[in-house]
């Protein structure tokens, strides 16, 4: 089991940047590839990125590709997502997930543990 906690959203204008944070604890973080996931009202949750175990390959969604960035920190026990150039339909809150598995994954229900979410707005 893992324990995930995220920070670092808020309210930016258009263009704007933001690092989100997530701080993981358990015995199983060091091998779980984790992922980043939004969810704007009214709508489903939404995919963005996600990274290796070890860090070594990370996957975006097309929307956030060059955009954002993904990386993480075993030393810290640390995960973070870099969101650059950031633009009005990026409003969501934003989780940070822990997968059971190693591998980056795309897919939602491959995640077994999750944040509690982080409020990022971006004006127009």
């Amino acid at each position: 089991q893992v324990q995930l906690i995220e920070s670092g959203g808020g309210l930016v204008q258009a263009g704007g940047s933001l690092r989100l944070s997530c701080v993981a604890s358990g015995r199983t973080f060091s091998n779980s590839a984790m992922g980043w996931f939004r969810q704007a009202p009214g709508k489903e949750r939404e995919f963005v990125s996600s990274i290796s175990w070890n860090g070594d390959n990370s996957v975006y969604a097309y929307s956030v590709k060059g955009r954002f960035t993904i990386s993480r920190d075993h030393t810290k026990n640390m995960v973070y997502l870099q969101m650059n150039s950031l633009k009005p339909e990026d409003t969501a809150v934003y989780f940070c997930a822990a997968r059971f598995g190693s591998q980056a994954s795309v897919r939602s229900i491959d995640y077994r543990d999750w944040g509690q979410g982080t409020q990022v707005t971006v004006s127009s």
